[in-house]
Order: C-alpha cells, then sequence, then structure tokens
C-alpha cells in the first residue's frame, strides 16, 4: 500500500458513494513526476544549469549546425513566452554559453548561437542526461513500458490533437 492508497482509502471511508479511482491515478503520475524531476534536476544543478537553461541549450544543440535560431523559433520550440525567452537568453549570454549574431539571411535581425563554451557543456550534460534517463527508467519494467508509452502517448494525443506544434 503506497501513500495514494491511504488517501484513497480514507476517501471511500468518508465518501464511499464516490468513485476516486481517478484520483489514484492521478496522484501517483503527480508524485512520480515531482520525484523523476528531483532526479533530472540533479543532473542539470551539477553543471550550474536549471530546467529553463538546459531547454535553450538543448534546442540549439540539437538544431544542427551552425546551432543558431532565431528567438521566435526558439519561443516555438520552448513553448514560453516572448518575456520569459528573452530572459533566458540574457542569463545564457552573461554566462558565456550562447551569443547574438547578426541573422545571415536578414541584417535587421538576430540569431541566438552556441558559444562554444555552451557547446561544449551542453554536449556533456546531455550525455549524463539521458544516462540518467536510462538509470531512471530501468525501475519501470521492460514488459510495462511498451504499452505505458502507448498508453500515455494517446492521452497526449487527446489534448494536443488541435495543436500543429505538438
Amino acid at each position: 500500500m503506497d501513500h495514494v492508497d491511504r488517501i484513497l482509502a480514507q476517501w471511500a471511508s468518508e465518501r464511499p458513494e464516490l468513485d476516486v479511482s481517478p484520483m489514484g491515478l492521478f496522484g501517483r503520475l503527480k508524485r512520480l513526476s515531482d520525484h523523476l524531476q528531483a532526479e533530472i534536476d540533479a543532473v542539470y544543478r551539477k553543471h550550474g544549469l536549471s530546467f529553463a537553461s538546459f531547454d535553450v541549450l538543448a534546442t540549439l544543440r540539437r538544431s544542427g549546425p551552425p546551432y543558431a535560431l532565431s528567438p521566435s523559433d526558439l519561443i516555438r520550440w520552448t513553448m514560453v513566452t516572448s518575456g520569459t525567452m528573452t530572459n533566458r537568453i540574457d542569463r545564457l549570454e552573461a554566462q558565456g554559453l550562447i551569443e547574438r549574431r547578426p541573422n545571415p539571411e536578414d541584417r535587421r535581425s538576430t540569431v541566438v548561437a552556441l558559444s562554444k563554451a555552451g557547446f561544449a557543456l551542453i554536449d556533456t550534460v546531455i550525455d549524463e542526461h539521458v544516462a540518467n534517463q536510462h538509470r531512471l527508467i530501468r525501475q519501470l519494467p521492460d514488459t510495462l513500458r511498451p504499452a505505458f508509452e502507448e498508453g500515455l502517448r494517446a492521452w497526449l494525443a487527446s489534448f494536443e490533437a488541435s495543436d500543429p506544434a505538438g
């Protein structure tokens, strides 16, 4: 019996007519998400990063050469507001991890590019991040992974079906 089971038992005792079964799934998802995020954040912190800074650096790195995107493309890929992205870019630029450069396609605008230090850092962090994810997923039995992932994919798609960026 886990913590969520104890909560469900309390509700069953107090409100037996109420079907609180979804509460079990949501409670476990929330608790699991909190545990997993703490494990993932530990890798970022080890390298002086936050989720926000990792997100920008990883987005630039996976974009391929020249590892540069317009601020609007960064916003689209990271799904944050313009003000939030400006804050992230300012902080990463102050740390020397990214650079603002003239846009080669339109000199009136800029692109955000990984600096050499930013490229080296994100390559180190992404290796550790992926190894950490493999460590964490090993706790879910191999026999359950395909069905679990398919179920989550279908559930997520039901919310994102109308979002072309997915």
